[in-house]
């Protein structure tokens, strides 16, 4: 446990002094974590928020012209 604690506070710290993504990405890498998944999953998740907004934000406007 404290192992792991350690590991990721070096991560974060060497990802805050120097370039931020590319020590992410070669710690996502050692990790055997699937980036490019998480990252799709991220802009369709963006993507349904976004399409729910604008769907949203018609009906507001007629609201208040009707009012």
């Amino acid at each position: 446990m404290l192992s792991r604690l350690l590991v990721e506070s070096t991560i974060l710290l060497a990802a805050s002094r120097s370039n931020p993504s590319a020590i992410l990405k070669d710690a996502a890498n050692a990790y055997k974590v699937d980036i490019h998944a998480i990252a799709a999953k991220v802009k369709q998740e963006f993507a349904a928020k976004e399409k729910a907004k604008r769907a949203a934000q018609p009906a507001v406007k007629t609201a208040r012209t009707a009012a």
